[in-house]
């Protein structure tokens, strides 16, 4: 029985060093992508529009790396809760008080400094948002005071676009 015992010690062991180095590489991705949101909001502030352009690429290719990092602690957490004889889908709060006690404070603090950061990554992304929805809706408004808008475009048969049948005029011909 003591052999048993130390065969399932070993196995939840090894399933949660695994889920402990998943958690580490999810709160790294985590902090690489505020520091882009950071880097991205610098931009926006700034108003480098080339700068921007590179942020939002960079952003969309982390995010992609993000979702792989989660998508492997959640598979680690899966793995470490049937280990633990929990059901495929436990959550961290039914996991925990089963871990080794040693482990406990490592995978909590683990696992709150992840929903802390994600917290964090979730605002500075709606910030930056808002931001550029803001600079947008500026930008439109100075573009209407100078090219007030001059009607619907005019489709021919095919659906071919012809404009609205009102020249535009250079802007040198719009001032004064």
């Amino acid at each position: 029985m003591i052999g048993s015992h130390t065969t399932v010690d070993h196995s939840v062991l090894s399933k949660l060093r695994t889920l402990i180095e998943a958690l580490r590489d999810e709160l790294q991705q985590y902090g690489e992508m505020l520091a882009r949101l950071d880097t991205q909001q610098e931009s926006i502030m700034h108003r480098a529009s080339d700068e921007l352009l590179q942020t939002v690429a960079q952003i969309e290719e982390h995010g992609l790396v993000l979702q792989t990092s989660r998508r492997r602690r959640e598979a680690c957490q899966q793995a470490t809760s049937l280990t633990l004889a929990l059901p495929m889908i436990a959550t961290f709060q039914e996991i925990i008080p089963r871990l080794p006690e040693d482990y406990r404070p490592l995978v909590g603090a683990l696992v709150q400094e992840n929903n802390e950061l994600l917290v964090r990554v979730q605002q500075r992304a709606r910030q930056n948002h808002l931001l550029l929805f803001r600079t947008l809706e500026l930008m439109q408004k100075f573009i209407n005071t100078l090219l007030p808008p001059t009607g619907s475009p005019v489709y021919d048969a095919s659906g071919q676009g012809r404009g609205c049948g009102v020249p535009i005029r250079p802007m040198y011909e719009a001032i004064g």
